[in-house]
């Protein structure tokens, strides 16, 4: 009798550790990006997000910048082509040195339509990273970020998109669209 209750009593108790560990993981992945003060000086724009991701989730040490542009996009058209992601995505605030590395893609963040694309990006120190721009847009204004590290461009991508879309993060899009 006692062989069934020790049974369930083992079961139990791994589920609850499995339980516990999957929350722990997702808390671990949650923890992976950690904002960094903006490192860029004042332009013609408010500053934004910093952030940086460790090698376990981005394969490699990366840095995404986000921030908004307000009254800066096309009204009508939003953000159409890849030559606008090329021209506001803050690239070049990083080096002047980024060469597209095929055409970009559409995307979406928040709920706001626009463009993604990836980059080959020469470091001023020489050093060569992937970079993926993106520029999304509501009315004429311009959300922008970029993401720029060693890891392969699909892996920067993934993460910085996945980072990009959560709750925090649209909440802050949305907040920073508006101006507050």
């Amino acid at each position: 009798m006692r062989w069934p209750l020790m049974a369930s009593a083992i079961v139990l108790l791994g589920a609850l550790s499995g339980a516990a560990a999957y929350q722990h993981a997702g808390t671990r992945q949650e923890e992976a990006w950690q904002e960094i003060a903006w490192p860029f000086p004042r332009d013609g724009w408010p500053a934004g997000k910093a952030f940086r991701c460790g090698a376990a989730t981005c394969g490699g040490e990366a840095e995404l910048y986000v921030r908004p542009k307000i009254g800066f996009c096309n009204c009508d058209r939003g953000v159409a082509d890849d030559d606008e992601v090329d021209r506001v995505a803050d690239l070049d605030l990083l080096s002047e040195h980024f060469t597209p590395r095929a055409p970009g893609d559409v995307v979406a963040i928040a709920d706001m339509p626009g463009r993604i694309r990836s980059y080959d990006l020469k470091m001023p120190d020489r050093a060569q990273h992937a970079a993926i721009g993106v520029a999304v847009s509501r009315r004429c204004d311009l959300l922008v970020a970029v993401v720029h590290g060693k890891a392969d461009a699909p892996q920067l991508r993934r993460a910085a998109l996945d980072f990009l879309a959560r709750r925090e993060m649209t909440r802050w899009a949305m907040a920073a669209m508006e101006g507050r």
